[in-house]
């Protein structure tokens, strides 16, 4: 299938997800434009989470056709091509990171997972330790960080590797209001409009 080259990002048809005897999707079909923020809204427990996880390509599609960027998720090498555009900061507040790194050695990690060579890795931790104010804490464990602390560089480790698509879940459940808004002005900052992001 040829790159992404303007339509949706996300294209679902017929998505179904089970747990045993639950049903978390039922036949989701939906499509998510390129070059703005969407959102799922809904109670708990409805698989917005499921539903999420599936589109980052980290749970398996049980049924149904998912696209993401242009690819099938369901073919291993479509998948496989597409996984490195993607970024995805799953529910839970620093759930994403490794509690005894430092905030350079969680960002180091994850920029070596995503191939990054050590010049590369060293100007991205720069710039997004800068954006988000985390630069005078880089060598603080991540367990010794706030709520508020957390939760940027959980951002900061789904942005290391400057993706295309990025999936947020939750990403301001457990932080106080402050933190919360603060993190929405942040997005702006660490996401501006680019020709290149989708």
């Amino acid at each position: 299938m040829a790159e992404h080259a303007g339509g949706p990002v996300v294209r679902l048809s017929g998505v179904c997800h089970a747990y045993r005897r639950v049903t978390a999707l039922d036949g989701v079909g939906l499509e998510l434009p390129a070059g703005r923020m969407s959102g799922l809204i809904g109670p708990d427990g409805v698989g917005k989470s499921t539903l999420l996880g599936i589109i980052a390509g980290v749970r398996q599609i049980q049924s149904g056709r998912v696209e993401v960027l242009g690819r099938d998720l369901r073919q291993r090498r479509e998948r496989d091509a597409v996984v490195e555009r993607i970024a995805y900061m799953p529910q839970g507040l620093g759930r994403n990171l490794y509690p005894s790194l430092s905030v350079r050695e969680n960002l180091d990690f994850f920029g070596r997972l995503f191939g990054q060579d050590a010049a590369t890795r060293a100007e991205r931790i720069a710039e997004l330790t800068a954006a988000t104010g985390l630069a005078p804490f880089t060598e603080r464990a991540a367990m010794n960080l706030s709520g508020g602390m957390r939760q940027k560089l959980g951002l900061c480790c789904a942005l290391i590797h400057d993706p295309d698509l990025l999936i947020l879940d939750e990403p301001t459940t457990g932080v106080d209001p402050l933190s919360r808004r603060r993190f929405w002005e942040l997005m702006e900052v660490v996401l501006p409009p680019s020709p290149g992001r989708f």
